[in-house]
């Protein structure tokens, strides 16, 4: 066999969405999530992604470690993309948007993941007819097992709607809603984890109560909410015939279930995510 080294390249799988330039302004928590799923999943290769951030510090490591372009110019990084994303913070948006006015065009993108931001506030900051997009993402996208809502504003194409899901989709599901639904998205996925967190806390709790070790009761509440999450999902099945398949007649469920109703766990949950909707709904008011 001989040592020569290879005088050609290994061929490059194309990316999923060649051809299209995608910017995220505001590469932080979500924006960094979704920059690294664009190059795992290869929707997009390095040369197509540029991304800004705040510090030129932190500009240099995300380039070093990614090998995109990073830089704190956004108006320069808005200039050549087709899909802009928008990941500053919500109070940030309509002067961001101003900022990159001067480079937006009919034929751009313009991605929204501000909580609360709606697409009307973004349409007006951009002074023309350009599709808007509004997403409401949720934390387990850091896993590529989250959920995002997407709403779509007065401009937007089919052609970008689709372009949208396929970005998000590299981080889990997609659903499309009216935006009249939007704060009540975030009253549900947005804040749900943290609502399912409590739970799988007070059933791991409850496995030490009853004799288990911490580490196993919490290793089988987390298991058992993560499978009985995929019993729905992949059965189609409603949660109330699912939970009916456990319930034996007389057995040890339909006793712990008496309980979760007699607790008012069903209730608290609905009142959980009313509050939290009433809550998104005031901070989109202002």
């Amino acid at each position: 066999m001989s040592d020569e080294t290879l005088d050609y390249e290994l061929p490059v799988t194309p990316a999923a969405m060649p051809g299209v330039k995608v910017a995220i302004l505001g590469a932080g928590k979500m924006g960094g999530i979704l920059l690294q799923a664009f190059l795992k999943n290869n929707l997009l290769h390095p040369e197509q992604i540029t991304a800004t951030v705040a510090h030129p510090e932190r500009a240099h490591a995300l380039s070093a470690q990614f090998s995109v372009e990073v830089s704190t110019d956004n108006v320069e990084a808005a200039r050549n993309a087709d899909v802009i994303l928008l990941g500053v913070k919500p109070m940030q948006v309509p002067g961001l948007v101003e900022l990159i006015r001067p480079v937006l065009t009919p034929s751009k993108l313009l991605l929204s993941f501000a909580a609360s931001v709606k697409t009307a506030s973004i349409e007006e900051a951009a002074g023309m007819d350009l599709g808007v997009i509004r997403a409401m993402p949720n934390t387990p996208a850091m896993l590529a097992a989250g959920i995002t809502a997407l709403c779509a504003g007065r401009f937007v194409t089919e052609q970008q709607m689709s372009i949208a899901q396929r970005i998000f989709g590299t981080v889990g599901r997609t659903v499309v809603v009216d935006e009249k639904h939007m704060d009540a998205v975030t009253g549900l996925s947005g804040s749900g984890p943290a609502f399912i967190y409590i739970i799988i806390e007070a059933l791991a709790e409850a496995g030490v109560n009853v004799g288990l070790p911490r580490d196993v009761a919490t290793m089988l509440a987390a298991q058992t909410t993560y499978g009985s999450a995929r019993m729905v999902l992949e059965t189609g099945y409603h949660p109330a015939l699912l939970k009916d398949a456990v319930t034996t007649p007389a057995g040890c469920t339909v006793d712990g279930i008496l309980e979760l109703e007699e607790g008012g766990l069903r209730v608290t949950l609905i009142k959980a995510v009313k509050r939290a909707t009433a809550r998104a709904k005031e901070l989109a008011a202002g």
